[in-house]
Parts: structure tokens; C-alpha cells; sequence
């Protein structure tokens, strides 16, 4: 954020698994600049002070902080002149390690007197111990601290210290949690802040000790104002180190590098957003494309063999899609209805090649409909995505994309010139002699994508933070054999919507699907229709068979919502999901399952409807699991 040294980012060695070597491995090739030397990763490696400080440097890493020293300040005696003791032990230490600044967190100890006065004579006391180390110390307040909870005590402390190698460290977490005002922090002097540690969390009221130390996640992916937090830091002028402290158990039992990318991303893209929504301020981040609008799904591409393309064209054929061209030099079909494009890719090298040795049959492409295809890969790639190339053959386009989460590919269209040609320049239009009749499906209305419950959050702030998409809360998807629990992001005018399903384990249907297709991530796609009757109707005229619904859910229906029993039979006779809202209904129809578990849906959305019908899955999932074929018994 300097003037002219660019925003420095640093990590807390506490906020990713692995030993001590891997952390910093991870950390270093994430990009981040700094370290938090958690005290207790430095006591279980087996390594001097000095080695572990150049293994740090080593790494191209500097240590930005040394923490947590606690109970120190309104101390009674002995304990008063022990914590002294303790401090000039940690200085010494500190000096072997290479680590300039201390982070002091408030007191805890029942032993702990009040007074703010005391604290800052104990604090001015322990800057000048510091003084000849050349170490500074910062003092944070604690959340659940026993007399300082509160940045604004914790400032005035540090204030009255009056003493230059005394400052005040900023937590988001803490300030956030007890719903402090963040605009407290603006009439701060920058330079007596020391240090700032970032850390978002989902909204759940519960202590905050415990919620501070199993919830934090990175900032954007949980639930509070931590972008407020930084314009009102921003604005003080600080231009040191941002940092983040993250306990999450899930992030320590996760892959360090994948955890260390997402933190990286999320401290780009909130500064990007601070200075965004504070142009007064000189912020010095790397300037990239805002966040990209999408208007929906261009197109889905399927990794397939021969005659798996064969059978999956047949099921093409009976939701009403039409061959509507080949490919000009490869062994790709485009399959079109409405404004929906689905390929079938069955060549025999490239990335859907390898993709379906990976996979088996399943998507291994989504393309995406952009205001601006460059646009969305340079953004993509300041967030740290990896963009995706490979050889374009003859006549064909270069279509800008990046690798998304999971493995797969995603592509960018929009209206320049040749991209918006796309499909009349690399396909050579065919007229389909079996065209079946037409279903009535428009667009797609959702692509749901399934992936471990652990990864769930890596895969949202991938999404919210290259794309202008909100998530929506998250909700539980009961199946009979555990939970799933899913999260939308959507656009402003509902055209681009992506569920998140994360599975918490492999007995679930999403689970086994995970497990069967060897991480594959779209699992269900949703096609929109105006008419759900006539759309069921031509299904049916071309052989389409949909998953079939146990009576009992229908007279349940009728029940629950008071329908007419006229309108409660046309739904049971064609197999028709209903919900409804204060806004609107909305009418399901599900596919059996193809392979390993993926389906298709056709959905009509009447009035305002914006969910996802998650009161039915648990009555699809038992359907699904009536359809799906018995599972050899073991032998014993």
C-alpha cells in the first residue's frame, strides 16, 4: 500500500497445515512477502533459532512478526517482574530468529489488574527493554481479553506508552467480532500502527474464544465487513505489512499450497476492492480489470469416447437437442436447443483426452460469456489462476481461458470480432435428419458442481473474486447418508449461477460421485424452460424417461402448500418437483443418473423465485438412489 514499495502481504505460520519446511514452501510459492512466526511451529521444529531464520530467508521470506507474548501488562507482583523476564527471554530468541516486532495480545490472566494508565506504564517500561534489542512491540486488544477488549483501549494504551518502540496491532477478527465501528480506526495515526492481521469468518453466535480459534476463514470467504475494516486502516495512511491470522481447523488439515494460494488471492482481491471504493487513497496494488461481468453459460464441452458420445448424444436427443455442426478439423460435435450449446468432445489427444482418462465421461469445459474475454484472464491471472493454452489447430480460434478449480478448463466469449463468430468459424453447420422435437429449453439455468466439503471455500472465492457474483447463505442438503452442504453464487440478474455441493463424505450421492468420477466437478446441470407441462410433454414425446417420484411426496405436496388436487396430478403424472416462496414457484424435472452419477434438470422459475428447490433433494436423492443400479454384494 506504500508510496512506491507496492502492498507487502505476509501469512501466520498458524493458518496452514504441515511442518514447519512445508509451511514456508507453500508460503513462499503462494507469493506472500512475510511470515508470522507462531510461536509454538517454531518450538516443535527440530532446529537453533539462527537456522530456522535463514531457512525463513532462504526461502525469499522476511519474518514480519514474532507472536503471541501474553499476560503481560497490569501484572501484580511476582508475576509483574517475571512477565519482564519472559520478555527479555523472547527478545533474545527473537534476535537469534532475525524478527524485529512482538506482538503483545491483552491480558487474560484472572490475576490481571485494570487501569489503562498501569498498562501503559508497563508497556513505556518494556519499550525501553526493547530499545536496545531494536525490537518493536505491538499491542493488540483481545476480543475476550479481561480488561482490554476493544482496539479503541488498546490505541489509548499504546498512545499514553508514548514511546516510539510502542504501536498498536489491528486484528479484524477481534474488532469484527464484538461489532466495534470500524470507522474508530480512521482518526488512528498510520505510523503508530505496527501491524495488521486480516481474518474474515462465517456469521454464527457462539463464544469468541471458540469461534475465533476453530471459524476464522480468509477475508471474503466468511460473513463479515472485513473490506470496511481495510478502507478505515487504508485511511490512516498505514503502509506496513497486511497479514493474515486464520485458525481454521479444516485449512490445517487441507493441502498448504492450495490454502496459501487462496490466502494470497483474498488479500489481492480486498485491496483491490479497498481501492476501488477508496480512490482518494494512493493504495499501491497491482492494477487489474474490475471484477468481470459474465451473462451466463456460453457453452458446456464433454470429454466422452466413441461410444459413450454415442450414448450420450442419445440422451441429448431426447431433452430436444439438434446436431447443429462439426467441428472443422476434430472429433467434436456441437449439440444446440435454444440458447444452450453442448459439445461433445471424443479426440484422441489434447486436454479433453486427458481429461477423460482422468474423469471418464464427464465436463471438462465451461465456457462463459464475458464483456471482455482478455479482461477476465488477466484479472484471473493477477489472482493467481493459471491460464490455459494449448496447440490451435487449423481454422481454429485462440479463446482466451484459464485452469479453473478442480482441474477443469474454463473459456471466455465475448462480442469482438472473431469470438463472437465462434461457432460459424470453427464449425461447419450440419442438418440433422433425426432432429428431435423441440423441448422448450432457453438457456442454462445452473451448473452445480460438487467437490470436498474442505475445498468448498477455496472454490467460492475463486469464483466471487474474478467474477461480479454474490454467495448466497449456505444450506444443508439432507442426504440419508450424511450431510451436503451447498452454497450458490449468482449474478446480479440470476443469468450466471454455479451451486457449490460440498460433500463430507463418500457415502453421500455427491460423495460416491466424487469418488467414482476422480474429482470431476460439474455433477448436474439445470436447463431453463418457460413451460415446465409442454416441456415435460415433449420430453416424453421423444423418449425422454424422468427419474420417477415417490407418490408420497406428492400427497405430502398438496398438503404442505394446499394445492388443488388437479394441479398436484399433473404434476405426479409427469414426474414434476414443486416449491414455492413468498416471491414465486419453481417446477423440477430430474434425468436418471448417466455414468457415475451425473444428472440433468430442467427447471422453470415463475415470479421471483431464487432458490434451488432444496427442500425436494432429499425426496430426488432417495429417488435417485431407487434408480441407481444394486451394488454387487461383498463376498465374505
Amino acid at each position: 500500500m506504500g508510496h512506491s514499495t507496492g502492498m507487502r502481504t505476509s501469512i501466520a505460520t498458524v493458518s496452514i497445515g504441515g511442518d514447519l519446511s512445508e509451511k514456508l514452501a507453500a508460503i513462499a510459492a503462494a507469493g506472500f512477502d512475510g511470515v508470522e512466526i507462531f510461536e509454538t511451529d517454531f518450538l516443535a521444529f527440530d532446529g537453533s533459532p539462527g537456522e530456522v531464520g535463514q531457512m525463513i530467508r532462504d526461502h525469499g521470506l522476511e519474518i514480519s512478526l514474532f507472536q503471541p507474548f501474553r499476560d503481560f501488562e497490569g501484572m501484580p507482583e511476582p508475576q509483574r517482574s517475571r512477565a519482564f523476564d519472559r520478555a527479555e527471554h523472547k527478545f533474545d530468541l527473537m534476535q537469534q530468529l532475525g524478527a524485529d516486532l512482538m506482538l503483545i495480545c491483552s491480558n487474560v490472566s484472572p490475576l490481571a489488574l485494570g487501569g489503562i494508565d498501569r498498562a501503559a506504564d508497563d508497556l513505556r517500561a518494556l519499550g525501553e527493554r526493547a530499545q536496545p534489542h531494536g525490537i518493536r512491540v505491538g499491542y493488540e486488544a483481545l476480543a475476550w481479553g479481561r480488561h482490554v477488549n476493544d482496539h479503541r483501549d488498546a490505541w489509548e494504551i499504546a498512545r499514553r506508552a508514548d514511546h516510539p518502540r510502542i504501536g498498536l496491532i489491528l486484528d479484524s477478527f477481534h474488532t469484527l467480532a464484538r461489532g466495534i465501528d470500524v470507522n474508530s480506526i480512521r482518526a488512528i495515526p498510520g505510523d503508530r500502527i505496527f501491524f495488521v492481521q486480516l481474518a474474515d469468518a462465517p456469521q454464527i453466535d457462539m463464544d469468541l474464544l471458540y469461534w475465533s480459534r476453530h471459524f476464522r476463514n480468509m477475508p471474503g470467504e466468511g460473513d463479515l465487513p472485513v473490506t470496511d475494516f481495510m478502507r478505515a486502516v487504508a485511511a490512516t495512511g498505514y503502509d506496513g505489512m497486511v497479514s493474515l491470522e486464520i485458525f481454521n481447523d479444516q485449512f490445517r488439515g487441507g493441502s498448504p499450497r492450495s490454502i496459501a494460494v487462496d490466502g494470497h488471492r483474498s488479500l489481492v482481491y480486498l485491496m483491490d476492492q479497498v481501492r476501488r471504493l477508496e480512490p482518494q487513497i494512493a493504495i499501491d496494488v497491482p492494477a487489474m480489470p474490475d471484477r468481470i461481468r459474465s451473462s451466463g453459460v456460453e457453452f458446456v464441452e464433454f470429454s466422452a469416447n466413441e461410444s459413450e458420445a454415442v450414448e450420450l448424444a442419445g440422451l441429448f436427443r431426447m431433452l430436444g437437442f439438434r446436431l447443429a455442426g462439426r467441428h472443422v478439423a476434430k472429433d467434436v460435435t456441437l449439440w444446440r436447443q435454444g440458447g444452450v450449446n453442448l459439445v461433445i468432445n471424443t479426440e484422441r489427444e489434447g486436454f479433453a483426452h486427458s481429461s477423460y482418462l482422468a474423469h471418464g465421461t464427464s465436463v471438462c469445459d465451461i465456457g462463459l460469456r464475458v464483456d471482455d474475454a482478455a479482461a477476465t484472464v488477466q484479472r484471473a491471472r493477477m489472482l493467481g489462476a493459471d491460464p490455459f493454452q494449448q496447440p490451435v489447430g487449423p481454422g481454429e480460434l485462440e479463446i482466451p481461458a484459464i485452469r479453473s478449480v478442480g482441474g477443469g478448463v474454463m473459456h471466455f466469449i465475448d462480442d469482438s470480432d472473431e469470438l463472437a463468430r465462434v461457432w460459424e468459424i470453427e464449425f461447419r453447420p450440419q442438418t440433422d435428419d433425426a432432429a428431435p422435437a423441440d423441448a422448450g429449453l432457453t438457456a442454462i439455468d445452473h451448473v452445480a458442481l460438487t467437490m470436498n466439503y474442505e475445498e468448498m471455500l477455496t472454490w467460492l472465492l475463486f469464483y466471487t473474486s474474478i467474477f461480479e457474483t454474490r454467495k448466497m447463505p449456505m444450506v444443508d442438503v439432507v442426504d440419508p447418508a450424511g450431510l451436503v452442504r451447498s452454497q450458490a453464487i449468482e449474478n446480479a440478474d440470476g443469468s450466471l449461477r454455479l451451486t457449490l455441493n460440498g460433500a463430507e463424505n463418500r457415502k453421500t450421492l455427491a460423495g460416491r460421485f466424487i469418488a467414482e468420477s476422480f474429482g470431476s466437478a460439474v455433477q448436474h446441470m439445470a436447463f431453463a424452460t418457460n413451460d415446465m407441462f409442454a416441456t415435460a410433454q415433449a420430453l416424453t414425446a421423444n423418449g425422454f424417461r424422468p427419474l420417477a417420484v415417490s407418490p408420497n411426496y406428492y400427497n405430502d405436496l398438496e398438503a404442505r402448500f394446499g394445492l388443488e388436487p388437479g394441479f398436484t396430478e399433473r404434476l405426479r403424472a409427469d414426474n414434476i418437483f414443486y416449491d414455492r416462496d413468498e416471491e414465486g414457484e419453481y417446477f423440477q424435472i430430474y434425468s436418471p443418473n448417466y455414468g457415475e452419477g451425473f444428472f440433468f434438470e430442467v427447471v422453470e422459475r415463475r415470479g421471483g423465485y431464487a432458490g434451488y428447490g432444496a427442500a425436494n433433494a432429499p425426496f430426488r436423492i432417495a429417488a435417485q438412489r431407487r434408480a441407481m443400479r444394486p451394488q454387487a454384494m461383498p463376498k465374505h
